[in-house]
């Protein structure tokens, strides 16, 4: 059987307030009651000395004023809840304030009986059937000591008021241990209850159903786990249909080609296709071949950008890559009478990348620009700096790209063209790539474009340190 938190949180809660009223009972009890020992005692005492002093004017050997002592015995005694004895010293009771010990001798009685302490308890040489606190004055004049002043306290006048205090102490605790339950209140509240919704949510996110959302109202750090949570299944949400959508895209741009290369073979074996046309279908054969060629690898490519530290970064000239890569364009630009304008705002600009990377961003973004340029236009690719940053721009005056396509234009597999345009040999992996790269490289791009006038692509580099 599972306990949960909450209940381990009210055992421990319980558990404390008993042990705390046990620690009350024990240490405090024992500790009030010594207190109080010691605080009447010293009263005791001092009454006894005060009374020792009064009498011993009056004392004469055998002789002991009652009418004088009696009267104000009785009244001290009453005011103390005690009795007052005078004994002389062989131990006889001279007077008491009970009236029920007079004349009575004590006993091996002893004048020291209380030791190096100003009081003693016990029945006082079986007096008493309980327990009292006595205490001893002596009663001196002209040198001599005639007897002793004598006052004994029940215990239990202790006790009652030993009890008096400690019923003060528990009912306080026991305000304080009910006014605790506020805290009691609040982890319900704020910890327990959230706690819950937040694990049904995780079950629900295990269950796979990622549509789920906690609603926590909270500025705490549970509002700020649900709002994670929350976020966490909105992410694996988009991470799963983006799979799915992956999958769709793969299965249908390879199933495309494949059936047009099992098509056109089909019918060159079954004579559908007539000898004279076979080096035509044949060459449509392999253009397809190459589009599924030019898929695969835009897929390593992503698998590769995907991990870490694929980087090669050393220091080149980026004026000089463009020009390399641009010339590689020579014929297709031929073909369709476009000129590239290159503009570098210094001879050489260095900076510090990976060269075989960038060399694939800008084939991908020139690739782009020229599929989607009319025929007798420009494509300009300017380099600038500033600071310690390298921009690059690849600008044509094509097509454009419609508003409500610019920010899907990164995703995976995505044609703003339906119909793939003139070209139809594009995977829609091309802005994936650069854009992985240039991230991968902690830098940005950027797009600016407009229909029917044209698109324009900037990038940043890290300036090299040392050109």
């Amino acid at each position: 059987m599972t306990h949960s938190l909450y209940y381990k949180f009210i055992l421990g809660y319980l558990v404390f307030g008993l042990l705390g009223f046990v620690t009350i009972a024990a240490v405090s009890s024992d500790m009030t009651y010594q207190f109080l020992v010691e605080t009447k005692s010293e009263a005791l005492y001092d009454e006894a000395n005060l009374l020792a002093s009064s009498y011993s004017g009056v004392y004469r050997g055998q002789y002991l004023d009652l009418d004088y002592v009696q009267p104000q015995m009785e009244a001290v005694a009453k005011y103390l809840h005690s009795e007052i004895w005078i004994v002389n010293n062989r131990g006889s009771v001279i007077a008491d304030s009970s009236h029920l010990h007079t004349a009575s001798l004590i006993e091996g009685f002893d004048p020291t009986f209380t030791g190096n302490k100003s009081y003693n308890i016990s029945n006082y040489y079986d007096s008493f059937s309980y327990d009292v606190l006595s205490v001893s004055a002596p009663i001196t004049g002209n040198y001599r000591t005639y007897g002793y002043v004598l006052i004994h306290m029940p215990i239990s006048e202790i006790q009652d008021t030993v009890n008096g205090f400690l019923n003060i102490l528990y009912i306080s605790s026991g305000i304080i241990f009910g006014l605790s339950l506020i805290i009691l209140l609040v982890f319900t509240t704020t910890v327990y209850f959230p706690l819950k919704k937040i694990t049904a949510a995780a079950t629900q996110y295990a269950e796979g159903n990622l549509k789920h959302k906690l609603t926590l109202h909270t500025q705490d750090e549970m509002g700020y786990l649900a709002a994670t949570l929350n976020f966490m299944s909105d992410e694996l949400d988009k991470i799963e249909e983006y799979q799915k959508n992956f999958i769709a895209n793969v299965s249908h741009d390879f199933r495309s080609p494949l059936t047009s290369i099992k098509g056109y073979l089909e019918a060159i074996l079954d004579g559908t296709i007539s000898p004279d046309m076979q080096e035509k279908y044949l060459t449509r054969v392999i253009s397809e071949t190459e589009r599924l060629n030019k898929l695969t690898q835009g897929l390593l490519t992503l698998d590769t950008l995907d991990s870490k530290g694929y980087l090669s970064r050393n220091n080149f000239d980026i004026n000089r890559v463009i020009k390399d890569t641009a010339a590689s364009f020579e014929g297709t630009c031929n073909t369709k009478n476009i000129v590239i304008d290159l503009t570098f705002s210094e001879p050489i600009t260095m900076v510090y990348a990976d060269l075989g990377k960038i060399q694939q961003v800008l084939y991908n973004l020139i690739d782009n620009a020229i599929k989607f340029s009319h025929p007798d236009s420009v494509i300009y690719i300017q380099v600038t700096v500033k600071y310690e940053k390298v921009f690059v721009s690849v600008k044509d005056t094509g097509v454009g790209i419609p508003k409500g396509s610019l920010k899907k234009i990164w995703e995976r597999f995505y044609k703003s063209d339906p119909s793939r345009g003139k070209d139809k040999r594009g995977t829609g992996l091309g802005l994936s790539i650069v854009k992985e790269i240039i991230q991968n490289h902690g830098e940005t791009i950027d797009v600016v474009s407009t229909e029917d006038v044209g698109t324009e692509f900037i990038f940043t580099l890290p300036r090299a340190a040392n050109p």
